[in-house]
């Protein structure tokens, strides 16, 4: 898949799935099938969405080195081209980061989101090299994710600038760091998809941008896809009202659920958990929503109209 092909997938609410694990924290395969073939009924599909499995959500960084590929494949195959799936490699090296794309273009995989190499204590000219490295190793898509609220984990505009070259980088999962203007990086639209990860998707797309990650895509994804079509149709006085009645309250459920025990993946369980679709506990040392945190998400989920099933979560 060339690199305009892909910018033409990589849109829209970008699904960042769990891993669905058994009582014992291995990965239920199986159950990974299912819940792939009932993402893709709900409406992620090609020119809509993204399934992207094994990042933080997915608990990608907690898989061992064989468990990686055999999710992605997993799937990949459940997926059958329906949906673009992507991968995600978390601040590993130049050298393993390689190693890791390849093994993922091998199941199919057309494009991964790769992390920054924070535990190297880069600068920007080794983040520089670091993505041009990958770039003309592989033969699959490169989504570059700024993390700015790790140390090290900034990439500023000017080193974007510096990428657009690089013929495998199609994308940007953009934070801008703190002294940073938001808007900076969408002089660079026209070469990467922006996607935002600031909780900013209709101001995202005013400036040029082509897509937005958040929580609980998967778990009710007929919610995002209208906000989608809102943005897309530029209502943006409706969308932001859609968007502002979900954000703030989740984000503050969210701060409080993860300050108790940490995860990415526990609350997006949740909602899934709640909406019909038991993936599992996360990994320890991280523990799963207890009943009244469930019981309050519920609430929170029902307030917004979405169809909870009555027995969800019991």
């Amino acid at each position: 898949m060339n690199r305009t092909q892909l910018r033409k997938l990589i849109v829209g609410p970008i699904a960042t799935v769990p891993a669905a694990f058994d009582h014992k924290f291995e990965i239920d395969h199986g159950l990974m099938a299912t819940a792939t073939e009932r993402w893709i009924e709900a409406g992620l599909v090609n020119g809509r969405s993204t399934l992207k499995v094994a990042a933080s959500i997915g608990e990608g960084h907690l898989l061992r080195e064989d468990e990686w590929p055999r999710l992605l494949q997993t799937v990949v195959e459940a997926a059958q081209g329906r949906v673009p799936v992507l991968g995600a490699i978390h601040h590993k090296d130049t050298l393993r980061t390689i190693e890791d794309a390849k093994r993922a273009a091998d199941v199919g995989v057309p494009a991964l989101q790769i992390s920054p190499p924070i535990f190297n204590l880069p600068s920007q000219e080794d983040i520089l090299r670091f993505y041009g490295a990958v770039s003309e190793a592989v033969d699959i898509g490169i989504i570059i994710y700024a993390t700015p609220w790790l140390n090290h984990g900034a990439i500023f505009p000017q080193t974007l600038a510096r990428m657009v070259d690089f013929e495998h980088v199609v994308a940007i999962k953009w934070s801008a760091p703190p002294e940073t203007n938001y808007a900076d990086v969408f002089a660079l639209a026209d070469w990467f998809n922006i996607l935002d990860n600031n909780n900013d998707p209709i101001g995202c797309h005013k400036l040029g941008g082509h897509g937005f990650l958040i929580d609980g895509v998967e778990a009710y994804p007929s919610f995002y896809l209208k906000l989608w079509d809102l943005i897309q149709q530029d209502q943006y006085d409706e969308a932001q009202a859609k968007w502002d009645s979900f954000v703030k309250p989740f984000g503050t459920f969210f701060s409080k659920v993860v300050t108790k025990s940490g995860s990415d993946s526990k609350v997006a369980k949740g909602m899934s958990k709640l909406m019909g679709l038991d993936l599992g506990p996360p990994r320890p040392p991280s523990v799963p929503m207890d009943e009244r945190e469930l019981a309050e998400l519920r609430s929170l989920m029902i307030d917004l109209g979405w169809p909870v099933p009555d027995h969800a979560g019991k």
